[in-house]
C-alpha cells in the first residue's frame, strides 16, 4: 500500500479545494423534476472544469488523473458538501464497463454526453422475482432486423423517473443455464414501447421507477460484450458498484468528521463516547483499506470478489454510523432532517447493490473457499 501522496496529486488535492469552495451550492432534492434539472447543470458545470470524472481520458472530459488523485477529489468532494451526483449509474459503474468491455464507438458515443450530464442513466437491474440473485431474471431481448427486441419488467430503478436512458441485463437465451445466455443492454427510456412507472419513497420523491419494456427496439451498436456473455460483462458493473466507484471513502470520513462535531456540540455525552470513535475508525480504516485496492489497481490488479467484503463493510458502517447521530441528539434527533435522511438512506445499503446475505456467501465461497451449502 503506497500512503505516499506526491507534489503533484498535493496540487490537485488543492485546486480541487479552492474550486469547490468557490462553486458548491445546495441544490434541492434529485428526486423531484426541479432537483433533477438543477443536479444536470451542475453536472455540466463540472464536466466545464474537467471535475467530473477526473480520471478518464481528457478526450471524454476527464483529466487524466490517477486513481490516488481521484480518491483526493472524492475526500475534497464529499468535505465540501457538494451535491449527490445524479450522473453516478453513468459514471461510476457504466462508465468503468465501457472502458472495460465496450467498443471504441461506444466510448465516443456514450462516455461524452455521460460527464456532461446531458445524459443520466437508469439502472435497469432489479427485476420482480431477481434481486440480488439477479441471474434469476426473466426479461427477454430477441433477435430482430439489425438489432433486438428487449421485453420485461425492471423494477427499483434508481433515477429512473427522469433519466434519459437506462443499462441493464436481458435474456437472449431462455434455454442456457441461468448465468449464461445473458446479454448487457443499452436502452433509450424515451423509446417507443417503454413505460416508466414512478416509486414514491417514504418521502413521497420518486427516487425509483418500475421500466415496462414491450418490445423495445435496441440495435446491435448498444450490446457490450458479446452476445450471451452479459454475465461477465455485468459483474464489472457490480464490482465497481460495491468495491470502489460508487461509495467512495470521502463520503464516510465526512460523515464521520460531521459525527465527532456533533458529539462535541452536545457536550460529549460518554453514552456514546465509544460508538462515536468507532465510526470515525471505521470510516478511516476504509479509506486506508482503498489506499490498497488502488494500490493493487496501479499495479495491473484487477476487481474481484474482494469487492464483497468492501460492500459489506460500508453498508454496516453507514447505518451504525447514522444511528449513533440520531442516539446523540436524542429527542431533537426526529426533526434534524439532514441526519434523518441519511439514516433512511443508509438502510437502503444493506440491500442495494447485492444483500449483505450475498455478500457474505460471496466472501465465504469465493474468497475463503468454503464448501457451497447444498440446497
Amino acid at each position: 500500500m503506497d500512503l505516499d501522496i506526491d507534489e503533484a496529486s498535493a496540487a490537485f488535492r488543492d485546486e480541487a479545494r479552492e474550486w469547490l469552495a468557490s462553486h458548491v451550492r445546495s441544490l434541492p432534492s434529485m428526486d423531484t423534476a426541479e432537483g433533477f434539472a438543477a443536479h444536470r447543470e451542475w453536472e455540466a458545470e463540472l464536466a466545464k472544469a474537467r471535475w467530473s470524472v477526473v480520471s478518464w481520458p481528457r478526450e471524454y472530459h476527464g483529466r487524466d488523473a490517477s486513481m490516488l488523485q481521484w480518491l483526493l477529489f472524492e475526500e475534497e468532494y464529499y468535505a465540501a458538501g457538494a451535491p449527490g451526483r445524479v450522473s453516478q449509474n453513468g459514471i461510476f459503474m457504466l462508465g468503468p464497463t465501457l472502458f472495460a468491455h465496450g467498443t471504441q464507438e461506444q466510448r465516443d458515443r456514450i462516455l461524452p454526453p455521460m460527464a456532461t450530464g446531458e445524459q443520466v442513466w437508469a439502472q435497469a437491474w432489479s427485476e420482480p422475482e431477481a434481486g440480488s440473485d439477479i441471474a434469476a431474471l426473466r426479461s427477454t431481448a430477441v433477435r430482430t432486423d439489425g438489432g433486438w427486441l428487449l421485453s420485461g419488467q425492471k423494477t427499483w430503478s434508481s433515477r429512473a423517473t427522469f433519466a434519459d436512458r437506462a443499462f441493464g441485463l436481458f435474456r437472449t437465451d431462455p434455454s442456457a443455464q441461468r448465468h449464461h445466455g445473458l446479454t448487457y443492454f443499452m436502452a433509450d427510456l424515451k423509446a417507443e414501447g417503454v413505460t416508466v412507472r414512478p416509486i414514491p419513497q417514504l418521502d413521497g420523491e420518486p427516487g425509483f421507477a418500475e421500466i415496462f419494456f414491450d418490445d423495445v427496439f435496441v440495435p446491435d451498436a448498444d450490446v457490450i460484450g458479446e452476445v450471451g456473455q452479459g454475465w461477465r460483462v455485468a459483474m464489472t458493473t457490480a464490482n465497481n458498484e460495491r468495491g470502489l466507484s460508487l461509495r467512495s471513502p470521502g463520503r464516510f470520513l465526512a460523515a464521520a468528521g460531521r459525527l465527532v462535531g456533533l458529539w462535541r456540540s452536545h457536550g460529549e455525552p460518554l453514552s456514546t463516547q465509544d460508538r462515536v470513535a468507532d465510526a470515525w475508525i471505521g470510516a478511516r480504516a476504509y479509506q486506508l483499506y482503498t489506499f490498497g485496492t488502488v494500490s493493487r489497481l496501479a499495479d495491473g490488479g484487477e476487481l474481484g470478489p474482494e469487492s464483497s467484503v468492501n460492500k459489506l463493510f460500508w453498508s454496516q458502517l453507514d447505518v451504525e454510523l447514522h444511528e449513533t447521530a440520531l442516539d446523540v441528539l436524542g429527542p431533537e434527533g426526529e426533526t434534524d432532517r439532514g441526519w434523518v435522511d441519511g439514516y433512511l438512506f443508509s438502510l437502503a445499503g444493506p440491500i442495494y447493490g447485492g444483500t449483505d446475505q450475498i455478500q457474505r456467501n460471496t466472501i465465504a465461497e469465493r474468497l475463503l473457499k468454503l464448501p457451497r451449502e447444498r440446497r
